[in-house]
């Protein structure tokens, strides 16, 4: 079963707690000094530009697809959530706002670093290689396909650019710089393993997992943690096992298919973006909602 997709939302409006930042995707608010409440819309955005148009459910999607994961890999290091209902910290004409698709969370001191895991040669990776044979310094066999699986997978680490700017893949040293290598560290470490339990989970559903981003901050004592979003549509790919080949981008349940269609449009990947027909609003969703089904289900 899917959430319910209730009115499709672009933008919250909670008047209760003030708003920190929205997002791409999420608006976050500030209850009290050492929580947040974040609310996934149904925005999308694609090439770092948010598209006018929200797709209907997919908030829902994200929210529940997060939450079934953090739940997942919760043995493997601590994560951001705080057991409080996010109806209980807005008002009570908000919490419809809320319902299906918030959470409430620490506040967290944010790492500057997207935590990208690769198991297979696609997107940023793959045109890093075809350049240089490598992907963030992490040299790979000469002959590799588009789509390849990879001899095993590879932590590769992007600089967080701000909103409408696009993240840029760099190496481990790099990441060593900028936060220090014994956190540097510790960080790799955690995704890979989050990764490898993911994509053993997904394989028995079906899905491959070819690449994810995670994202870690550090609370007051130092502890690092998991936060964000985890293993969505969003931030990862997403292949049905039974259509992957190799030499090609192959199909998927992420917004790869909004992106397909966007490089087919003549636009220069900044805003404004193109309109979104109704029918790849309507694919997009239901790609997002079998994602779901399909990956917290349970197996026959």
């Amino acid at each position: 079963m899917h959430p319910d997709p209730q009115t499709p939302m672009l933008e919250s409006r909670i008047r209760s707690l003030p708003l920190l930042h929205r997002g791409k995707v999420r608006d976050t608010y500030a209850v009290g000094e050492d929580r947040l409440l974040i609310v996934t819309t149904d925005r999308i955005s694609a090439f770092d530009v948010v598209m006018d148009e929200p797709i209907p459910g997919k908030g829902a999607v994200l929210n529940a697809m997060s939450n079934f994961w953090f739940a997942l890999l919760a043995d493997l290091g601590p994560n951001h959530l705080l057991d409080i209902a996010p109806e209980s910290v807005v008002r009570p004409e908000e919490r419809d706002q809320v319902a299906g698709r918030a959470v409430v969370a620490r506040r967290l001191i944010p790492l500057p670093v997207e935590a990208v895991v690769r198991g297979y040669l696609i997107g940023s990776g793959w045109n890093d290689y075809c350049d240089s044979g490598a992907v963030c310094g992490i040299a790979l066999p000469a002959g590799l396909q588009q789509a390849q699986q990879l001899p095993e997978p590879i932590f590769t680490p992007a600089h967080k650019a701000p909103v409408g700017e696009h993240d840029e893949n760099i190496s481990f040293a790099q990441v060593c710089e900028r936060i220090g290598a014994p956190l540097a560290e510790r960080m790799r470490d955690f995704s890979l393993q989050l990764y490898r339990r993911a994509t053993e989970h997904a394989a028995a559903r079906g899905i491959i997992i070819a690449d994810t981003k995670f994202e870690f901050g550090l609370d007051h004592d130092g502890t690092l943690r998991l936060m964000d979003e985890v293993l969505t549509p969003d931030s990862s790919r997403f292949w049905p096992a039974d259509q992957y080949r190799t030499g090609i981008s192959p199909p998927s349940f992420d917004k790869q298919f909004l992106r397909d269609w966007l490089q087919t449009q003549p636009w220069s990947k900044t805003p404004p973006p193109p309109a979104l027909p109704r029918e790849i609003v309507e694919k997009t969703a239901a790609r997002y909602r079998e994602a779901l089904d399909r990956l917290t289900g349970e197996l026959a």
